[in-house]
């Protein structure tokens, strides 16, 4: 505990002062509260259908206990065939919220579960904002840190997956994801397996909670790749990668949802391959010190040479045995926009897989648009272990914005990238009927094709009253 406790004061920053903790509590309370508008015009209500589901998913698992809803067969999701909830959702989110709600009424303050569901969203908003903070700090300065704490509380882009009622997996991801780049950053800096362990644990949480943990386990392995490239091994990068990825995979598997994929699907690849690596450059760096420079070369050149040989064929072989799943098809449209709209147009009719347009940028991003240069110029200032993982994550995201150009156009209204009408109607008695529920839209589009086919055929339908479809 002594060890402990000294490592612990050697390694983290000096407590903030009154002043910082001040703006950091308003940055929370910013955030908080520029998502409450929905909940304080209307009511306190979930929105859009996969919040619904993930709602009625958490008051099953509230009400029933988690083993239930891990075998729960929901016999009214994509109805007839029903759905097997336990091993087709990420159930972090579920469980926060039933966590959440458990430890409440525990404490005696009665809370129904809707409401802890539709208020989740923004109060992770603020730990997103304090996990800002600490990163932003250990990358660059105290300072640095209360300014991104206050940018990303306010960030249109953020606000639009977080607003009250918004009970999505993005709620709490973006929390998980940011924490996790925190720790991780920590890990190196340290070289402390106590700052690896608790990064694996949260990224173990982020694997629970979304499907985007497959960035996480990119970007990690691009930023060792990277430092290794650079020739800035050390022994405190050995350490931090080797148990991340070690305890990190294990962790991970448990997600029944996840299962063997990250030894089984091609987007965890570049982790086990940068992994491989990392153990011979460790190994080589062992020789160095006892061999003689030109035994040396010839031990690297060989070793090299069949190492690189006998991980091709292998890949290649899994792959075609079909041991190693290819990429899915959300990776291959981030490559190729449009992928999705020819092979597969179910990704292609939801419009986060679109192509950004330019209009989007300032609306998501504000101000930062303007701040972003700034930032990478001092990003790019003074190089270290840590400042490099922001390097990589800027010129990542220069890249994409380059492939992505070729694809955007202007829209007249941000509006369009999320209608909220799918269909309308006209009653028999003129009313209006709006549909904004995909199964009603589909049973509307059925019963006017059926009233089409009879008046065709010369026979009266009764399709509901539906006279007039727009």
């Amino acid at each position: 505990l002594t060890k402990f406790s000294r490592t612990w004061r050697s390694t983290t920053p000096p407590p903030t002062s009154l002043l910082s903790f001040t703006i950091l509590f308003l940055a929370w309370l910013a955030g908080f509260s520029s998502r409450l508008f929905a909940v304080i015009r209307f009511e306190s209500i979930i929105h859009e259908f996969d919040p619904w589901f993930n709602y009625r998913s958490t008051h099953h698992l509230s009400t029933n206990g988690f083993y239930e809803f891990l075998n729960w067969f929901d016999e009214r999701a994509w109805y007839p065939l029903g759905r097997i909830v336990g091993g087709t959702v990420y159930p972090g989110l579920m469980v926060t919220a039933g966590l959440i709600h458990y430890i409440l009424n525990l404490l005696h303050v009665t809370v129904h579960i809707r409401d802890v569901c539709v208020f989740l969203a923004p109060v992770f908003s603020g730990l997103t904002a304090v996990s800002t903070f600490l990163l932003t700090r250990e990358l660059w300065n105290q300072g640095a840190g209360l300014l991104a704490a206050c940018f990303i509380a306010i960030v249109p882009g953020y606000i639009s997956r977080s607003v009250a009622g918004s009970f999505d997996n993005e709620g709490i991801a973006i929390f998980a994801l940011q924490f996790t780049y925190y720790l991780w950053v920590k890990s190196v800096k340290t070289g402390s397996v106590f700052w690896t362990i608790g990064c694996c644990l949260s990224y173990f949480y982020m694997v629970s909670a979304w499907g985007g943990y497959v960035f996480i386990i990119n970007l990690i392995p691009l930023h060792v790749f990277v430092l290794l490239l650079m020739q800035r091994f050390s022994r405190r990068l050995y350490i931090a990668y080797s148990t991340f990825y070690i305890v990190g995979l294990v962790l991970s598997m448990q997600i029944p949802f996840v299962g063997f994929q990250p030894i089984r699907t091609s987007e965890h690849m570049a982790a086990a391959g940068v992994f491989a690596l990392l153990q011979a450059y460790a190994f080589l760096q062992y020789l160095k010190d006892r061999l003689t420079r030109q035994e040396f070369q010839t031990l690297f050149f060989l070793g090299v040479s069949l190492a690189a040989g006998v991980v091709f064929l292998t890949v290649i072989y899994l792959t075609y045995t079909g041991y190693i799943a290819p990429w899915s098809g959300r990776f291959y449209s981030l490559w190729d926009t449009g992928y999705a709209k020819i092979h597969i147009p179910i990704i292609a009719s939801v419009s986060e897989h679109q192509p950004t347009t330019w209009v989007s940028f300032f609306f998501d991003l504000h101000i930062l648009v303007c701040t972003f240069p700034a930032g990478l110029w001092f990003c790019i200032k003074n190089i270290n272990d840590e400042r490099v993982f922001g390097d990589i994550v800027t010129m990542l995201m220069l890249m994409l914005l380059m492939m992505f150009a070729v694809h955007c156009t202007w829209v007249t209204s941000n509006a369009y990238s999320s209608p909220s009408v799918v269909l309308a109607s006209y009653n028999h008695d003129g009313s209006r009927n709006i549909l904004d529920d995909f199964r009603e839209a589909y049973y509307c589009h059925v019963l006017v094709g059926l009233w089409v086919s009879d008046r065709r055929h010369g026979q009266p339908h009764h399709a509901g009253g539906q006279q007039h479809v727009e």
